[in-house]
């Protein structure tokens, strides 16, 4: 039996805390076509600063399939319901979806530019935040202007001010 491309849209699953990637993994697992949109963020440990996948959408995923598939769909462990507008499931339109994967490229290409704030994220000036004027290969100089000094950071040691927030 052939499935006509217009009765598969997307919908939105809501999942359990922190359980959308072990719930994306499931819907695979059992042939169901899903996007999770991860963004890299730093996270930082005592010891060291690490870049992580990170949902874009807390607790919210993605499945392109037809509208009679929904129901079984919160049998899977870690979906909590299928998200409505109006009683209905919500129907994400496929520009929507395109809209999010650009805004992904788009962030992925330009993690830092120039005369952008940014904040350091170890070591003795942890916290501090100054404006960015050059990148480098492996690092960056930020000027900080409450000390009228410029020093330079390790990439992965920094991170857009505005986004840590």
């Amino acid at each position: 039996m052939r499935i006509r491309k217009s009765t598969v849209k997307w919908f939105v699953l809501y999942t359990s805390a922190r359980a959308e990637k072990r719930v994306a993994e499931r819907l695979r697992e059992k042939e169901i076509d899903c996007w999770l949109p991860l963004h890299r963020s730093p996270q930082v440990w005592s010891d060291r600063v690490k870049l992580v996948d990170l949902p874009l959408f807390r607790s919210y995923i993605f499945v392109h399939c037809r509208e009679v598939l929904l129901q079984q769909l919160p049998l899977i462990y870690g979906v909590s319901h299928v998200v409505c507008y109006n009683g209905k499931p919500a129907i994400l339109r496929p520009k929507e979806i395109e809209a999010i994967r650009s805004f992904l490229e788009q962030a992925a290409e330009r993690p830092l530019v120039v005369g952008e704030e940014a904040e350091i994220l170890t070591g003795a000036m942890r916290h501090v935040s100054g404006k960015v004027q050059r990148i480098h290969k492996n690092y960056l100089t930020l000027y900080i202007e409450p000390l009228h000094a410029t020093v330079c950071v390790k990439l992965d040691e920094v991170a857009p001010a505005n986004r840590l927030k």
